[in-house]
Parts: C-alpha cells; sequence; structure tokens
C-alpha cells in the first residue's frame, strides 16, 4: 500500500509541475539519481570524516563542484538581475 501512496503522492507533484511549466525531467532525475547520490555523499564524508574541504582538494573535483553550485543559484541570479534591471 506504501508504493501506490507514493504513486499518488508523486503523480500530484508531476500534476503540479505540469501545471507550473517546470520540466519534468529534473524531478525523474532526482527520483531516480536520488538515492545514490545521498550514499556517494555519505560514504565521501565518512572516507574524509566529515570534511567538507574533500570536494575542492583538486582542480577537476573542485571545477565540477563550483560549476554544480553555479547551475544551483542561477536561476536566483538571474531573477534578481532581471529585478535590479527592472525588466
Amino acid at each position: 500500500i506504501f508504493d501506490v501512496w507514493m504513486m499518488v503522492v508523486f503523480g500530484i507533484v508531476g500534476y503540479f509541475f505540469k501545471k507550473l511549466r517546470y520540466p519534468l525531467a529534473p524531478l525523474v532525475l532526482a527520483i531516480v539519481l536520488g538515492d545514490n547520490a545521498e550514499s556517494s555523499f555519505r560514504q565521501a564524508m565518512l572516507i574524509s570524516q566529515g570534511d567538507v574541504t574533500v570536494f575542492f582538494s583538486n582542480g577537476l573535483v573542485g571545477g565540477m563542484t563550483g560549476l554544480a553550485l553555479l547551475l544551483l543559484v542561477w536561476p536566483l541570479l538571474a531573477w534578481l538581475v532581471r529585478r535590479v534591471r527592472g525588466d
């Protein structure tokens, strides 16, 4: 019965995503990859003994982490720029 309720909840979320014209692909990716990403993050934290700087340990890893953070805050930055310009 848990699976049925999860299906209903994600169906409602998908409906609102479609109604508000949000793309469904990020929702599907989050559902599919979220568990693996969380496990990998937890493993990295255990190996590094809780040191977050492991995500900036070298140029490649730091660049990828920085790019991910930039993509995460990009919509907020674009909204702020539009608001300041008065568009």
